[in-house]
């Protein structure tokens, strides 16, 4: 970061935006206390902090912030997490009945209808961030920073989030708001504040800001086609799916995908589409059901089976399934791809290495300071290019994509689609799943809408639109709504 100014005033929802790289979470870990500043001054409710501040001092002082991956401890109660470094006691024996009481308080006062002894690992996603929320409150937090908190949150549940904000807000609490889903402002943001390259750029009231000034701001050019298509004509039948099933989320699944094709699979969460992607990779066992590649029945039972058959898949959580974080980017790219660049003896051959994390960062436009950083150093968006540069190497066949795009900016979302354009041109088969109907509608050439474990629809491109999408993406609830009226 380099000479950064930010502001923040009670009961205020104040946006801070930019690209992956851009220094966001290097300034709130500033704020929060994980960093420390080289130089410059900090203010909290008008007080200078000298010094080094540290996490628990910024949370004394009444910071808290809300991570994009959640830290809670699922083998302990709702009650537990919420006083977990500051629990109640009698002596020295837990006050477990003060905290249950306390933690119902500070629930109710939120409108979250949860139980305080409920096991945090029993819960969803959603109901776990309440909880965050929620701890952050009983600390007394009076400055609550929230990175990405709708990444993994259905549309309904994103709507209680929001009224939540407007809660906090009422009840003083600013609240620094950082995400991509930049459609997300209009319903909850006072204030936006952008940076770029490490650097402030601006600070404006949102209502005097377009999408697309915002948009241009952040990357320091307008970006005119939000969803580039590259246009072929389609090939040979190159992966063949029949009757897979898998669990109780996968039932019965069949498609084809062909050559220099973009395939997406649309559908609300819970409907199977990671699951069926899982079961195709071998990362999940199949029950039954046939894989065809290129014609010829293949057998994958573990991933392995599918990478060396030539069908690779980015998961949908990168950090826990998709990078070693410990280790550097460069042995994170070098790691699928030992086979390529080591001898016949095993042993690494460093200029083909060296040639492979060369070509994936500069195609990927990867920002590193180097290829010896550690993967857990990069930012969401720089991940992700990691992720999916790994496997450009492997000239493979099909390659799958488990939402992309969550929790990288629009730049970096636009280099991914340009990506997929480029497999499509070199006639790979490229099939995706996105939560995000606009995504889906403007990348895939052709749709296949999930629901309860079953494909329940499949659109052409032009023919599809967000209605006839979620009518499919419902049709068994549908169904089931007409039985029980």
């Amino acid at each position: 970061m380099d000479d950064v100014q930010f502001r923040l005033q009670p009961g205020e929802v104040m946006a801070l935006l930019g690209e992956n790289g851009a220094g966001k979470s290097t300034l709130v870990k500033i704020i929060s206390g994980v960093y420390t500043r080289d130089s410059g001054s900090l203010k909290l409710f008008g007080q200078d902090i000298e010094g080094d501040l540290n996490p628990k001092r910024a949370q004394e002082l009444g910071v808290s912030i809300i991570h994009q991956e959640l830290n809670m401890c699922s083998h302990l109660t709702v009650a537990q997490n919420i006083f977990l470094g500051h629990e109640k006691t009698r002596g020295t024996v837990l006050d477990n009945r003060s905290m249950h009481e306390d933690a119902k308080a500070v629930l109710d006062s939120l409108e979250i209808d949860l139980d305080p002894d409920t096991l945090v690992g029993d819960l969803a996603v959603s109901k776990q961030q309440m909880v965050e929320i929620a701890k952050a409150l009983q600390a007394n937090a009076k400055v609550l920073i929230m990175d990405e908190p709708t990444s993994a949150l259905t549309s309904v549940e994103i709507q209680q989030l929001f009224v939540l904000i407007q809660s906090l807000k009422r009840k003083g609490v600013g609240i620094i708001y950082i995400s991509h889903r930049l459609e997300e402002l209009v319903h909850i943001v006072d204030q936006v504040t952008i940076m770029r390259d490490g650097k402030f750029i601006i600070e404006k009231p949102f209502s005097q800001l377009s999408m697309n000034q915002i948009i241009s701001y952040m990357v320091g050019r307008e970006i005119k086609d939000k969803f580039p298509r590259f246009e072929t004509e389609r090939g040979k039948k190159v992966l063949s799916v029949k009757n897979i099933r898998a669990g109780r989320m996968v039932r019965d699944v069949s498609f084809d995908l062909f050559e220099g094709e973009i395939l997406g699979i649309a559908g609300l969460m819970g409907a199977g589409r990671t699951e069926t992607l899982r079961a195709i990779f071998g990362a999940d066992a199949k029950e039954s059901g046939t894989i065809e590649l290129q014609g010829q029945p293949i057998t994958i039972s573990c991933p392995q089976d599918a990478i060396s058959q030539g069908l690779v898949l980015a998961p949908e959580d990168r950090k826990k399934d998709g990078l070693c974080t410990k280790l550097s980017i460069r042995e994170n790219i070098a790691l699928p791809n030992l086979d390529k660049i080591c001898s016949r003896f095993g042993v690494v051959n460093f200029n083909r290495e060296k040639e492979v994390v060369n070509k994936v960062v500069g195609e990927l436009k990867v920002k590193l300071a180097s290829a010896e950083t550690d993967a857990a150093a990069l930012s969401g968006g720089n991940q992700q290019k990691v992720v999916v540069g790994k496997w450009l190497a492997r000239n493979s066949k099909v390659v799958m994509f488990d939402e992309p795009t969550r929790g990288i900016d629009v730049a970096a979302k636009v280099e991914i689609y340009q990506l997929m354009n480029q497999l499509k041109k070199n006639g790979i088969g490229v099939l995706f799943i996105s939560s995000e109907m606009p995504e889906v509608l403007g990348i895939a050439d052709r749709i296949l809408v999930m629901c309860d474990g079953r494909i329940t629809g499949e659109l052409m491109r032009q023919e599809a639109t967000q209605e006839k999408i979620l009518e499919m993406a419902t049709r068994f609830e549908n169904k089931f709504e007409k039985q029980i009226g």
